[in-house]
């Protein structure tokens, strides 16, 4: 596993140079984001009863953030290999397609926890909340952080340029974060949307990552486990199946 190792830390070197980029910017946005909206909607949203609604915004928050940073730091890590050519340096090497998987993926993890944990411990010093069930809220980071650094990666093996990428971000990733529940609860919608929601795997990572803080969610957070587990599954085949056929990227 020394070929693993190496790539691993080669990928937490890139985004950790970059911090005030990739760790600090994040960080500053979501602020904003529980600034402004716990001002505005404070009065207007439907949220648990005895839970005000900054409180119920803080854990919304750091969710999306780990979604949308694991997300961003496989695909932009492989789409950027890609462009300049130094990819070729990893395909030569001795690895197999499940040490670069692994690596890719345990790096976006890592940079969309500690984005997270920089969320949570800001936006707590302003608005302080603590989890009433800490295995819940670890578990779904972890499974929500890998599911994103796996859609990471597709992402980035499928595009060929960095528009292309920006694509998968903006029409895809966006809008199922920010339609996830993470300003509101579902219960609140009509029954139409409340449908669309449920059809939303993201729905399911912000709900139970929720759960863990409060104790109670919008929906069930075993079927939830069970749902981005089985998620998980399923892209990451389709994940590995690309790396070992060298589609898009040998061939």
């Amino acid at each position: 596993m020394t070929g693993f190792y190496t790539l691993l830390y080669k990928e937490l070197l890139r985004f950790w140079k970059v911090a005030f980029q990739t760790v600090l910017a994040p960080v500053l946005s979501s602020l904003l984001y529980l600034m402004i909206f716990s001002h505005v909607l404070a009065e207007r949203a439907q949220v648990y009863a005895d839970v005000s609604y900054a409180a119920f915004l803080i854990p919304g928050l750091v969710m999306m953030a780990i979604l949308q940073n694991a997300f961003a730091n496989s695909s932009s890590s492989l789409i950027q290999s890609k462009i300049t050519g130094n990819l070729v340096f990893i395909l030569l090497t001795p690895l197999s397609y499940l040490e670069i998987f692994l690596a890719y993926v345990v790096a976006s993890m890592l940079r969309g926890l500690v984005v997270g944990l920089g969320v949570y411990l800001v936006a707590a010093w302003f608005y302080p909340v603590s989890p009433q069930l800490s295995g819940w809220v670890i578990v779904f980071a972890l499974l929500g952080s890998a599911i994103l650094g796996v859609m990471g990666l597709i992402a980035g093996i499928v595009s060929d340029k960095f528009d292309q990428l920006a694509g998968f971000q903006n029409f895809i990733i966006l809008p199922l974060t920010f339609l996830s529940g993470v300003f509101y609860s579902i219960h609140s919608l009509p029954s139409t949307w409340q449908f669309l929601s449920h059809l939303n795997p993201f729905f399911y990572m912000v709900d139970g990552f929720r759960y863990g803080f409060f104790g109670f969610s919008d929906f069930s957070p075993y079927i939830s486990l069970l749902i981005i587990l089985a998620c998980l599954v399923v892209i990451s085949g389709w994940a590995l199946w690309m790396l070992r056929s060298g589609y898009k990227i040998r061939h």
